[in-house]
């Protein structure tokens, strides 16, 4: 099967039966996540993995009872950073000297470049714009889950200053953006399993410029 035919299979499931989906598909999300692009590179998030059943209900309980919540088998939290600051930028551009065994003038002059830019600006602003690499991180882990021969639901329906208070994020200085329940889908009970995938046509979704 190909990666387009992937594409074309999965869906945003509504319905899961609960079966544990190995550790390893599981940790092979987690990888695409990891390599996903960000922004300058600084990967400005960190991802939760829930499988605990009590957590889970708690947040069932503020994401409109959307059922994949518990009944997945494992529910994947992206949380951005409040804010970026100059240990957090320092850090990333230290790990890549560290891992590249070498510095760089330009990347240091690039680093000095985001330290000015971005420590100066207002909290809110800095985390809209961690927020938005999450989505690439996001897409890359639905893309993988579906390479696994896995399910998921995209969630953004949820109340995020609920969330942040039950896993305890903004202590942490992150903010939730998003949700992953991932699992093997209940068709027999998930109203949209056998309905055809409706897209626009590439006529309508993309100009070409020439």
């Amino acid at each position: 099967m190909s990666y387009l035919d992937k594409l074309n299979q999965r869906y945003a499931t509504k319905a899961m039966n609960g079966e544990v989906v190995p550790q390893e598909k599981i940790d092979t999300i987690l990888e695409a996540i990891r390599l996903a692009p960000t922004s300058s590179g600084l990967q400005p998030f960190e991802v939760f993995v829930i499988t605990n059943k009590e957590i889970k209900t708690q947040i069932r309980d503020i994401a409109w009872n959307q059922s994949p919540v518990t009944d997945c088998s494992h529910l994947l939290v992206f949380a951005a950073w409040d804010n970026y600051t100059a240990d957090r930028i320092n850090h990333m551009f230290d790990l890549t000297n560290e891992v590249r065994g070498f510095k760089n003038e330009g990347w240091e002059n690039y680093r000095q470049q985001l330290l000015a830019a971005y420590t100066v600006r207002d909290a809110e602003t800095n985390f809209q714009h961690a927020a938005h690499q999450t989505y690439i991180a996001f897409m890359s882990a639905i893309t993988q889950a579906a390479f696994e021969g896995l399910d998921s639901t995209p969630m953004e329906g949820f109340d995020p200053k609920a969330l942040d208070e039950i896993l305890g994020l903004r202590e942490k200085g992150l903010r939730s953006t998003l949700l992953l329940p991932v699992g093997y889908r209940d068709a027999e009970n998930d109203w949209l399993a056998n309905l055809v995938k409706v897209r626009k046509p590439l006529k309508e979704l993309v100009t070409t410029m020439k």
